[in-house]
């Protein structure tokens, strides 16, 4: 019953992931209850979060909304920052980091209000590389450490800094995400910290979310898309803060 748990859990994250983000909320707490440490969960996690990640960027690509150079050129940095956060030792207190990391989701979730524009893109932004460089370098620590909530932060700089709407936005998140994942995983398996079994149910799960997920972007466009990213932050900040 409860790997059959983890499977539906897997097809809510994959969904979230992609047209949102904090699907990892979802899955790492019914990972931690067959036993694993948050580490091996942190872990085992990755096998879905690469599975649904092939799945939406290849259906993405078909709908043509996929920006593949931008991807790039955000993704490589990302990637370096991926290892830096997996091989990372982190001496800061884990609760104060919760509370951070909340406090951030609720700031950006301000800004759904104050700047309902910036989620509709601005196709002629004059995009710094340097400054996207260094935002998703530290993007890619987070999540090579954390990798929940992650999507979040892809989906404000995407918008803040490259000017891209939140199809596209979500688009080009989840081809970063692709591009570092396979490193962290590796990482976690080198140093024994992966569940095959589970990894495998919940990533089958995740890919039929995915799929949902990229048909619901692609379908119901830039508006649906801001109010689920809007609910998600505000439920995943406050879930941070408690």
């Amino acid at each position: 019953m409860l790997y059959f748990l983890i499977f539906l859990s897997g097809i809510a994250s994959g969904f979230l992931n992609v047209v949102a983000g904090g699907g990892s909320l979802l899955t790492l707490p019914l990972l931690t209850l067959l036993g694993m440490g948050i580490d091996v969960a942190n872990g085992t996690n990755r096998i879905a979060i690469l599975l649904q990640n092939i799945v939406a960027v290849r259906n993405f690509q078909k709908g043509k909304v996929l920006p593949v150079k931008l991807s790039l050129l955000c993704g490589i940095p990302a990637a370096v920052g991926s290892i830096v956060g997996t091989m990372i030792v982190v001496d800061l207190d884990q609760n104060l980091l919760k509370k951070i990391v909340g406090v951030l989701l609720l700031i950006m979730g301000l800004f759904f209000f104050i700047k309902p524009k910036m989620w509709s893109g601005e196709p002629n932004k004059k995009i710094n590389p340097f400054l996207a460089a260094i935002a998703f370098f530290g993007i890619g620590v987070y999540g090579g450490f954390i990798q929940a909530g992650v999507g979040f932060f892809f989906i404000f700089f995407t918008a803040a800094l490259l000017g891209l709407d939140l199809v596209k936005n979500n688009a080009l998140k989840v081809f970063i995400v692709l591009l570092y994942t396979p490193i962290s995983l590796i990482i976690f398996l080198l140093n024994g910290k992966v569940m095959f079994l589970a990894g495998l149910i919940l990533g089958l799960g995740s890919m039929v979310g995915a799929y949902l997920g990229v048909k619901f972007a692609l379908k119901k466009g830039i508006n649906w898309l801001r109010y689920i990213v809007f609910a998600t932050i505000l439920v995943s900040g406050v879930s941070y803060l408690i």
